[in-house]
């Protein structure tokens, strides 16, 4: 039952606490306190880039209007959690006083990974997660001539792509032998290693970071690989990953791993006390997922799942079948369902790229049943939803292969490849197409 007297502390004001609080406030009369030491108000995460590129201004970023808050009755506090006490549920804050709540929601996000490289805490050296790290890189890259990024996922390409903007040389370290090695198989990993390349970016694959070099100001000015190069830079981007936000919780009863440890209701250890996003960690891992997701979709599903058990209507995590997006400068990137770099023993892999090397899917199925397993996209946009269908219900590989038409979705205008994809799908593979194409 709802208790209008109940007090909902929120900590983090990313899309997993805020869509909770909004959820929260559709179905129920709950007090609800969000709290974050980042930004008065909830902005856009992956709109960030955008905004030192000089395509909208911050305030742009931001869904809501400011008196969005007041009028849906959320109050928002802008500190810093130090210390949470289970027993007596109360919170400190950074100012010094204590707030106690009814029921908990942890949803504090990420923080870029350091690795201990000497000179990792120098001046220009940042990741990139936060507001204030683009307020950081846009202080520390007013003169800059030459940044290094010491990482080759997702963050790392933004982060080229931002300082490529201001027509500021970059420098791309990767440890693996292709670019995001470990999620991309060889021939996508190539094809956006070349479209690095084309932007001129200098990357460099089997290099990693040894040791980030100072000046006598205590600034970076360059850094040495284990190719034992030394490399001139002003500014060192480290995106080689993020880790869970939870060193404040060390000491409070909450079971911590590498996140917060949940149930699959977003349950912690501690009664009344959950947590959601990336921060969270599944004590079993659903489907092939990993424990932890730093995912933004995952967050926002989080977020509306547990604000359902938060007013009485205690429901499971389900995230549904996997979906990712990015973008590589201009090549658009989606995945959905499991397509692994490399194959598992159960799997088939078809692949089709474009002669020009900027469009190419691979599809993932099943060898003994045929059962579409997964597919990536690049450049081509599919429709969420039909792949959806497609997962939910196991259906055949060419079920998919014919109905390509269906799930594409670039625009009308846009010139589309299905005739083509399928047959060479069918050149490949004649025997899993039914003569009607069904």
């Amino acid at each position: 039952m709802n208790k209008i007297n109940e007090h909902i502390i929120i900590i983090g004001n990313g899309i997993s606490g805020i869509t909770a609080a909004r959820e929260v406030r559709k179905q129920g009369g709950q007090a609800i306190t969000v709290i974050s030491a980042e930004t008065d108000y909830f902005f856009s995460r992956t709109a960030l880039m955008y905004v030192y590129m000089g395509h909208m201004k911050f305030e742009h970023t931001q869904p809501y209007e400011n008196f969005f808050w007041q009028k849906n009755n959320i109050q928002l506090i802008k500190a810093l959690v130090q210390k949470v006490d289970t027993a007596s549920k109360k919170i400190q804050l950074d100012r010094g006083d204590w707030l106690a709540y009814d029921k908990l929601v942890i949803a504090t996000g990420s923080r870029p990974n350091k690795f201990g490289w000497p000179g990792q805490d120098l001046k220009g050296v940042m990741g990139m997660y936060s507001k204030q790290d683009l307020e950081y890189l846009e202080q520390s890259t007013k003169n800059c001539k030459r940044a290094v990024i010491v990482g080759g996922g997702l963050i790392g390409i933004e982060m080229a792509e931002m300082l490529h903007s201001r027509k500021i040389a970059v420098t791309l370290l990767v440890r693996e032998a292709g670019f995001w090695g470990n999620i991309l198989p060889p021939s996508e990993s190539a094809m956006i290693g070349r479209h690095i390349k084309e932007h001129h970016i200098d990357l460099r694959l089997s290099t990693g970071l040894i040791e980030i070099l100072s000046d006598r100001d205590g600034s970076a000015r360059a850094v040495v690989t284990d190719k034992g190069e030394t490399i001139d830079c002003q500014v060192v981007g480290l995106a080689a990953g993020v880790t869970p936000n939870i060193d404040f919780l060390k000491g409070s009863g909450i079971e911590l791993g590498k996140g917060v440890k949940v149930n699959r209701y977003l349950e912690t250890n501690i009664e009344n006390v959950y947590a959601i996003g990336d921060c969270a960690e599944q004590q079993e891992a659903i489907d092939l997922r990993k424990p932890v997701e730093a995912v933004w979709y995952t967050g926002r599903i989080m977020g509306e799942t547990l604000a359902r058990t938060l007013c009485g209507k205690r429901t499971a995590y389900d995230p549904g079948p996997w979906f990712n997006s990015a973008k590589f400068f201009d090549i658009e990137y989606q995945t959905y369902g499991w397509v692994w770099a490399k194959p598992r023993e159960y799997e088939n892999q078809f692949y089709w790229e474009h002669p020009k090397g900027k469009k190419a899917i691979r599809i993932s199925y099943h060898k003994e049943t045929k059962a579409f397993l997964g597919i990536n996209c690049l450049g081509i946009r599919m429709r969420h939803e039909f792949f959806d269908t497609v997962l939910n219900n196991q259906l055949s590989v060419d079920n998919v292969i014919s109905n390509l038409k269906k799930a594409n979705f670039d625009p009308e205008l846009f010139t589309t490849y299905e005739k083509e994809i399928k047959t060479a799908f069918e050149k490949d593979h004649s025997n899993l197409i039914p003569t009607n194409n069904g």
